[in-house]
């Protein structure tokens, strides 16, 4: 017998909020005196549980900065027709399995991407949306003089005709395939199908200057710790078998609810993505991640520590992005890593768990110009996000997990419903 007598390892026992709660600092109190105690009725105290992630995550740190010093790539990149012929080699998905981010090469021909391109230019153009854009719906990110570097534009025909290609779709299912979605006789998603999430276009000229946008990470905030069905995802956080902690496990994370916030998605996703519509090279302001899939572990872990203030979860609140930062995460930040040089019709992948920045630039060269499109596979909660999804996208409007724009309703040249194909029916739950 273990020091916990046989107790079954449950998070039943902790505090759970299913909203946000109206004492949030309370809250975090309570919880953080709840869990302490369970880890250590287990056994194990805080420190140790936090020491052993801390050991893990800090291997991964150390090999990064081997392959950096040693001259090579930290991202995995695959070609596009590796997948589509099942052709990818065990040392591509290893590494892939390892990093949790994935350059494709030639997803996209080049010649169909800076077509997509033009065509977004010629809608917003055609449609005045620089006439009567009205300034950014949000401030997570800035504009290019006088014009956004993000376009609230969501339903032009380059957009949906990516999101329900056939090309597309045998990406996703890929990026799926690595996640454990079956266990304890749930289905927890459908590997090969997807919704179609539909978001934004960043488009950014030559030499522009931008800011950027500091190390964050996006799967929640508050509710990654005050919810049950969080909870039961990092169970093995909350109950001092770290070592177990499978950043790939779905199990959990597909019907639980989401503090609502100006941040949150309301689908499950198993990666971000984006598709890249112009030449980009690597040192003009392009994304960068911390490519280690448990670095989640200690972000999750790390608030529990006694040099955090008891009513603070490392700077985590609702309403804001889930920061990370040198005053709390320093070993982490020490991989932050650039994409490689990317060329239109490549597509860059991110586990959804995963620190990610996006770097400034002063006087650009040549556009950085993007659609974001992630893995998004069939599940409860992305079957119900669908459902508004379907009417923004038959009225026009700005789905309901950006603000509340809607400058397409009127315009024309909008992809109609007929155009959908099985890929994109199936992707709003039409069939």
């Amino acid at each position: 017998m273990t020091l916990a007598a046989g107790r079954q390892r449950t998070t039943a026992d902790l505090p759970h909020w299913e909203t946000v709660p109206d004492d949030l600092e309370a809250a975090i109190r309570a919880f953080k005196t709840a869990l302490r105690t369970r880890i250590e009725t287990f056994g194990r105290s805080v420190e140790e549980v936090y020491a052993a992630a801390e050991r893990r995550v800090a291997a991964r740190v150390a090999e990064i900065r081997a392959e950096k010093e040693a001259g090579e790539s930290v991202w995995p990149v695959i070609d596009y027709t590796d997948i589509a012929h099942g052709s990818v080699s065990p040392a591509q998905t290893a590494k892939l399995r390892k990093r949790g981010c994935l350059v494709v090469r030639g997803h996209f021909p080049r010649e169909q991407a800076l077509a997509w391109d033009a065509g977004i230019v010629d809608y917003v153009e055609r449609n005045r949306f620089f006439e009567t854009y009205t300034g950014p719906g949000d401030d997570f990110f800035g504009s290019v003089g006088s014009r956004p570097e993000i376009y609230p534009v969501y339903w032009s025909e380059a957009q949906m005709q990516a999101r329900q290609s056939d090309r597309m779709a045998r990406v996703q299912s890929f990026l799926n395939s690595f996640w454990k979605h079956t266990s304890d006789g749930v289905r927890w998603f459908d590997p090969d199908r997807d919704a179609l999430y539909p978001d934004r276009i960043r488009r950014r000229p030559p030499g522009t200057d931008s800011r950027g946008l500091g190390a964050h990470c996006d799967p929640g905030t508050l509710d990654l710790w005050l919810t049950r069905a969080y909870q039961q995802a990092f169970r093995h956080l909350f109950d001092g078998t770290v070592e177990e902690y499978d950043p790939w496990d779905a199990a959990h994370r597909t019907a639980g609810p989401q503090y609502p916030g100006s941040t949150m998605c309301s689908a499950f996703r198993t990666f971000q993505g984006w598709t890249a519509l112009s030449d980009m090279d690597h040192d003009q302001g392009v994304l960068h991640t911390v490519p280690v899939p448990e670095a989640m572990a200690c972000l999750m872990l790390r608030p529990l520590l006694p040099d955090v203030p008891e009513d603070d979860m490392c700077g985590v609140t609702v309403n804001q992005v889930f920061p990370a930062s040198e005053k709390w995460h320093p070993l982490l930040l020490e991989a932050l890593t650039g994409i490689p040089d990317v060329r239109a019709g490549d597509s860059v992948w991110w586990h959804c768990d995963m620190i990610h920045s996006v770097a400034p630039v002063t006087d650009q060269r040549g556009w950085g110009n993007v659609m974001y499109i992630p893995a998004a596979p069939w599940c409860p909660r992305n079957e119900r996000y669908a459902a508004s999804v379907r009417e923004a996208f038959l009225s026009g409007s700005s789905p309901s997990d950006f603000p509340e724009e809607h400058y397409e309703r009127s315009w024309s040249g909008r992809f109609p419903a007929d155009r959908l194909d099985t890929t994109g029916r199936r992707g709003l739950g039409l069939e």
